[in-house]
């Protein structure tokens, strides 16, 4: 995973969602769809002076879990008893072997700048996901699958900006909302499709701000809201 290829994961959320290639860098994509979302942030192995992520910020000390691993497998890290005549010894001791892990990523395979990150594949700064695929700047997502900037969702696909959310896919920005497809702009709703601009409703197909619509004037207007939203 390196940053060539978290855009290819974008191009194709995009692709699904708006029909068009994205044109944005990482920068602008982590600005406009991620401002809000706790990922991890950029600090330094302590020992080795080399760039790591972690999601834990109020630590001094940080070491990368495999330089953890490495030195667990080498010389372990218990430490000889010696005699303490303080507390202030004991905390001195204590600061000798208190780093916080960083990079924490578990049966998973390409996954970068990310922590802490459970069995999943190709995953670019993203934190506390587990059993997902082609994550972007997403928090808390779990059996996801090309997400961009999600957070607490659970069985999305190819969706950006879903939050709190359930069974979406092929949409943007959803809010507190089940089987949801097809859409913009959704709040607190269920069973949705090719709907834009809804809230609180369910069972609905080509509503726009809960109005119901012909499927054609539907997707006249459509076109014209994503070009308003990739213009933004």
């Amino acid at each position: 995973m390196n940053d060539e290829k978290a855009l290819l994961i974008v191009d194709k959320i995009f692709e699904n969602i708006f029909k068009v290639k994205n044109k944005k860098t990482l920068d602008m994509l982590l600005e406009q769809y991620a401002f809000d979302i706790k990922l991890p942030q950029l600090v330094y192995d302590y020992q080795t002076k080399k760039p790591t992520w972690t999601q834990l910020l109020h630590y001094n000390r940080y070491i990368t879990n495999a330089n953890m691993e490495k030195r667990d497998s080498e010389i372990g890290w218990m430490l000889p008893k010696k005699e303490v005549n303080s507390l202030d010894e004991i905390l001195d001791i204590w600061k000798s072997i208190d780093y916080a892990a960083t990079e924490r990523v578990y049966n998973s395979i390409d996954v970068v700048k990310s922590d802490p990150i459970y069995r999943c594949e190709s995953v670019y700064q993203s934190t506390n996901c587990s059993d997902g695929q082609n994550l972007v700047f997403c928090d808390s997502c779990h059996n996801c699958n090309y997400v961009l900037a999600c957070q607490r969702s659970i069985n999305c696909n190819f969706c950006i900006r879903t939050d709190d959310s359930n069974n979406c896919s092929n949409s943007y920005n959803v809010i507190c909302s089940n089987k949801v497809s097809n859409s913009l702009f959704i709040q607190d709703c269920s069973n949705l499709y090719e709907c834009i601009f809804c809230s609180h409703i369910s069972n609905h197909r080509f509503c726009i701000a809960n109005m119901q619509f012909e499927e054609e004037e539907y997707y006249e207007i459509k076109t014209e809201i994503k070009e308003w939203i990739l213009n933004s």
